[in-house]
């Protein structure tokens, strides 16, 4: 997965006046894109009730558009402030599946020292696919749009 493109045109077009949400989109399309084994890719807000709700994303329609924190491993991940690399979702016991097909997880959150924002939240049909170079890749895209959550939240 190449991220430097992806990093590149976010810095771009925010140079270029574009609003954080088209920003946020751009960024879910990028990502999406850079890696066959991507099939749902998307970003989930923690909103100030303690909430993750869909954003923007690429992928089949979900029936989890809210998602409390604790439950599943999006909701996981906020609870314990941490990224979660699934490799076989078969084997979670809390696991809220999107998608029969879906096999492996990865959350990576969108965060500026302690404050969680929101996530990055990809499903893969295939089991394992996400290898520790994939998960710093979207670490680094997920740097780049907390800044963009950061700047949106300054008064």
């Amino acid at each position: 997965m190449e991220v430097e493109p992806i990093l590149s045109e976010l810095e771009a077009k925010r140079a270029a006046g574009w609003a954080a949400p088209d920003l946020k989109a751009l960024a879910v399309r990028l990502l999406h894109e850079s890696d066959r084994r991507f099939d749902w890719t998307g970003i989930y807000e923690l909103a100030e009730d303690g909430v993750l709700r869909l954003g923007s994303f690429v992928g089949a329609p979900t029936e989890h558009t809210e998602i409390p924190v604790g439950r599943g491993v999006c909701g996981t991940a906020v609870a314990e402030a941490r990224d979660v690399n699934v490799p076989d979702v078969r084997a979670l016991e809390n696991y809220l599946a999107c998608s029969l097909e879906t096999r492996s997880e990865l959350v990576v959150l969108i965060r500026t020292r302690e404050r969680i924002y929101a996530q990055i939240d990809i499903d893969s049909h295939t089991p394992g696919a996400f290898d520790p170079a994939t998960e710093a890749a979207v670490r680094q895209v997920a740097e780049a749009l907390a800044a963009i959550y950061e700047a949106e939240a300054e008064p």
